[in-house]
């Protein structure tokens, strides 16, 4: 990392043409990755990747530039190439008094992974396959992938922020494929967290296991999933990744500071059924997205999105704050020192409520229940979506009938949210990664089990 006397030349150098703002971002990442086939490692790679990011505002506009080489004169050479592009006139001398900011350390790992070894963990994963192989001879191959990150970031900028933080993050990932005749299914799961490698003494590896085996060989009996509009049961966990994709990008101010999307300029007004109430909250304890302080070194925050169906705020990044005339929200995020950071999701969950599962299924005469959600894509202008069903049955009669495969939810998010007619008690995060204009990032989806009172599923079915 760099001392402050350097930062403090480097923003000084950004600011030497003009510009009212700059900002610098150190970052140096250690991660490694361990693939594993039918029971042999395919695959085993680690890497260290170090940079700095510089950028610069005026107003509303900004400019940014990064550079993997850190000798000072480079950095102020580069500081003010970017500064002179910006032509907004010379910037009288200023000094900065930098202000360390103290953060209460809510997600340690306990186990610093790059201590151990690639034996221990190449273990972890041959314990995976075997669980998922010994589970039924449906199952012909399991791909299981280890995975882990030491993230230290520096972020200092002209206001007099100094923040340091360290990013701690393992996730498993578990693919099991089940064989009959012609057919394949598979079944998958990926847990994730912000956790050194005592995470996976905390996790129950044969459940992990057998669950995504199970998923695979009960895929086997399923058929054509019929299509139509129907009510649809969405269980939780994954579930939550149509609130994330259809609503949450709504709710970022990449989106909402320039008029865009479903959400904008509705704050105080109901945007979605009653029965909704969200949060993005960066600040939960060791959980796969959050944070001490986001990539602009403000704290992260717990930010109500919705309350009983009402906006209720923004997820907001400093540029975006200013252009909004708003307070920056915690939210500003980046997948490294190559892109300049904006605002983006952390752990964004919709909030338990008081329904059963069971009861959702029971008053449901003729639906789809989604059990697990696979992939999709969105259009987050507008909020329309299609996604996957990876698990699904059929609702017959207030009960579940036989498993359905090809299954597809297509609708509109805020449309889809309006129509949750029931929402359950049964709340569950689910891991993932987000793609967007800084990259892919980390993020928990969440949410209880939801009811849809009508949405249009896509099958091939009768």
């Amino acid at each position: 990392m760099l001392n402050p006397a350097t930062v403090e030349r480097v923003l000084l150098a950004a600011l030497s043409h003009g510009g009212d703002f700059a900002e610098v971002f150190v970052e140096n990442k250690i991660e490694q990755n361990i693939s594993m086939v039918k029971g042999e490692v395919e695959k085993a790679r680690s890497g260290q990747d170090f940079g700095i990011g510089i950028r610069i505002f005026h107003e509303n506009d900004y400019l940014y530039t990064y550079t993997s080489n850190e000798d000072e004169e480079h950095l102020i050479e580069i500081a003010r190439l970017l500064s002179q592009a910006a032509k907004k006139g010379e910037q009288k001398n200023k000094t900065i008094t930098f202000r360390k900011q103290f953060v209460v350390p809510r997600h340690l790992a306990q186990i610093d992974p790059r201590v151990v070894s690639i034996q221990q963990k190449r273990d972890v994963l041959a314990e995976v396959n075997h669980h998922a192989m010994a589970y039924h001879t449906a199952i012909t191959q399991v791909r299981a992938r280890y995975f882990d990150e030491t993230q230290k970031v520096l972020i200092a900028n002209s206001e007099g922020t100094w923040a340091e933080d360290v990013r701690v993050r393992t996730r498993l990932f578990v693919e099991a494929i089940a064989t009959e005749d012609n057919q394949k299914q598979r079944g998958y799961i990926a847990p994730g967290a912000q956790k050194g490698f005592e995470f996976y003494s905390e996790l129950d590896l044969r459940e992990l296991a057998e669950s995504a085996a199970d998923t695979a060989v009960r895929m086997l009996e399923a058929k054509p999933c019929p299509g139509g509009k129907m009510p649809v049961v969405i269980d939780n966990g994954f579930g939550g990744v149509i609130f994330h994709e259809a609503c949450g990008h709504g709710m970022e101010a990449t989106a909402v500071a320039k008029g865009k999307g479903p959400y904008a300029g509705k704050i105080g007004q109901k945007v979605v059924s009653d029965k909704i109430s969200a949060v993005d909250d960066g600040t939960v304890r060791n959980e796969w997205g959050s944070l001490h302080v986001d990539d602009e070194g403000t704290p992260a925050k717990r930010n109500v999105l919705l309350d009983r169906g009402v906006l209720k705020g923004y997820l907001i990044d400093k540029l975006n704050a200013r252009r909004m005339n708003m307070e920056p929200t915690g939210s500003a995020r980046r997948q490294s020192y190559r892109f300049a950071p904006t605002s983006r999701m952390t752990n964004t969950y919709i909030l338990p409520g008081s329904d059963k599962l069971e009861d959702m299924i029971a008053r449901t005469e003729y639906g789809l229940y989604a059990k697990t959600m696979g992939g999709g894509s969105v259009n987050t202008t507008t909020g329309d979506f299609n996604f996957a069903v990876l698990e699904g049955y059929m609702i017959e009669n207030g009960k579940l009938s036989y498993p359905v495969k090809g299954a597809t939810l297509i609708g509109n998010g805020r449309q889809t949210m309006y129509d949750v007619d029931m929402v359950g008690d049964n709340f569950l995060p689910g891991q993932g990664m987000c793609g967007s204009v800084s990259g892919s990032i980390p993020v928990n989806v969440g949410q209880p089990a939801l009811r849809v009172s009508q949405l249009t599923v896509g099958g091939s079915g009768q």
